[in-house]
């Protein structure tokens, strides 16, 4: 576990030391938002049993972002993301993100009961391709991950319509065996309510061939 803290630590200190001259010359800014969906599904698998609030707040710094993400429902499912990522001009990102679910301990990052999963995230577009590549490298047992949890996706979009393929083991799929988990396609438009307020609406059909799945979701974002 120590090494991968210092892995972590690593990359989030590279991260910020390439983006340090940049951030001075165009500024920075903090941002938030709020998404309301009709379910919260992550790559291919539904996390808690109803409408989800998915709060964000973000800090930009050109290509550097770091903030945190998270997913609550009436429920009782609640999911806080703290990330950090760059993107640079040619198409490529890194990233690290931490998946913690509140109400465990914080700070426990143990093997048996940690509630922290740890992952390095890549992502390469160019046009309207999208590849991205994401490995966990923790076992948590909080966080259900297994440790080298593996997980790809490419995605493609045209217009208003974006289709996409995802494949993963461990803890995205029920055998924890490497397979198709995550396809989907979605839209967005946005309707306009006064000339100056306008909500954007999204929607997506999700299949998951490996649990045998269909979801339908749609959220608006403020």
């Amino acid at each position: 576990m120590e090494k991968n803290k210092k892995l972590i630590a690593g990359l989030v200190f590279m991260l910020i030391f390439v983006t340090n001259t940049q951030a001075q010359e165009e500024g920075h800014k903090f941002t938030a938002g709020v998404d309301l969906y009709s379910n919260y599904v992550f790559r291919g698998t539904r996390f808690g049993t109803g409408p989800a609030v998915q709060p964000s707040v973000k800090f930009v710094s050109g290509g550097l972002t770091a903030g945190v993400w998270g997913s609550f429902d009436a429920a009782g499912y609640a999911e806080a993301d703290p990330y950090v990522s760059y993107a640079f001009p040619f198409g490529l990102s890194l990233g690290v993100t931490d998946y913690y679910y509140p109400g465990q301990e914080l700070f426990d990052v143990s093997e048996a009961t940690g509630s922290h999963a740890f992952e390095v995230n890549s992502g390469f577009s160019k046009g309207g391709f999208s590849l991205s590549a994401n490995y966990i490298i923790n076992k948590s047992g909080g966080a259900a991950s297994a440790g080298g949890d593996l997980y790809f996706q490419a995605g493609y979009t045209v217009s208003n319509v974006n289709i996409f393929a995802g494949a993963g083991d461990g803890w995205h799929t029920s055998d924890g065996e490497f397979n198709l988990c995550n396809i989907g396609i979605g839209t967005s438009k946005t309707i306009t309510v006064t000339d100056s307020f306008s909500i954007p609406v999204s929607g997506l059909v999700i299949v998951n061939p490996e649990r045998e799945q269909l979801f339908v979701v749609v959220g608006v974002s403020f």
